[in-house]
């Protein structure tokens, strides 16, 4: 008897829960050969508003999260990717010409900058804040904190390693994260199943699969995005995010050049996503007389 394959429906990623999108959409997902591998979610404007509501919530919790314990749960998620490293490196080569070998050498580099991005999370104060010299009876501090909600447009060329090397520092300083891609879905929506049993809180992080220029103008204009990662984002469809972006705003990342994700990723992609805010406190008249300060 002749086994019929069933082709996997690979659905959205939001709120800690694999929705499919509300217009019931999908689109096929085509092997290197152009046989079909599988069909995944088609993201509707709807989906994305709903992907922002939840990052919302999530952000709440994620950003309040000690650095330890963000640490730790990034830990997890390069945990968890290295458990179900055969699967993504069938899938990178489903979708491609790249070798087994490639494809598992890519996997692991992903390991690897999880595990980078986990041991930054409680050295981001210390490395971007500061104790000022000022000239005055004050204290001045400066400490980075979380931007808020990040649109981030997955890079294109690297399913795995740029996608988590454009996901991972926004996670990592506190921030929530939707994450919209077109290029390959099968990676991005098995990777959100990873983060589902990492401990993650959901909403932190939510995956939508589709057209970006569909979807990426309604949430650059969104008023309750915060800051766009546009790495995945053509020249035209980035002028014209950045522009929807001005009206409310937003903080708007844009790599120089063609980013290189195996090279070391330096600390550009941190210091994007969060606000350094200063606080002025006055010494006080003890304490300049040499008495204590209370």
């Amino acid at each position: 008897m002749t086994h019929l394959g069933v082709p996997k429906t690979y659905k959205l990623f939001i709120g800690g829960a694999f929705p499919r999108s509300e217009s019931g959409r999908t689109f096929a997902v085509r092997r290197a050969d152009g046989t079909l591998a599988a069909n995944a979610a088609l993201a509707s404007r709807k989906d994305g508003r709903d992907a922002v509501v939840a990052a919302r919530k999530g952000f709440g919790s994620w950003s309040r999260a000690t650095p330890y314990n963000r640490g730790q749960v990034l830990y997890r998620m390069a945990e968890m990717l290295q458990g179900r490293r055969s699967e993504f490196v069938a899938l990178l080569t489903q979708g491609s010409d790249a070798g087994s070998d490639a494809a598992g050498a890519e996997v692991d580099a992903a390991v690897d900058r999880l595990v980078h991005y986990a041991g930054w999370t409680d050295k981001i104060t210390a490395v971007f804040g500061s104790a000022n010299p000022v000239s005055g009876p004050f204290f001045s501090y400066s400490a980075p904190e979380p931007t808020g909600v990040v649109v981030v447009l997955a890079p294109t060329g690297s399913a795995l390693l740029g996608l988590v090397s454009a996901v991972a520092p926004v996670l990592a300083s506190g921030n929530a994260c939707v994450l919209l891609t077109d290029q390959d879905p099968c990676v991005a929506v098995t990777f959100a199943e990873t983060v589902a049993t990492s401990d993650l809180p959901g909403g932190v992080l939510n995956v939508l699969t589709g057209v970006l220029a569909e979807v990426a103008p309604h949430l650059a204009a969104h008023a309750d995005v915060n800051a766009l990662d546009l790495t995945g984002a053509d020249p035209t469809l980035r002028a014209s995010l950045a522009a929807d972006a001005a009206d409310t705003v937003k903080r708007v990342y844009v790599p120089a050049g063609t980013p290189d994700f195996t090279a070391p990723p330096g600390t550009a992609r941190l210091r994007a996503f969060v606000e350094i805010k200063t606080v002025w406190h006055p010494v006080g008249a003890l304490a300049l007389s040499g008495g204590t300060s209370y």
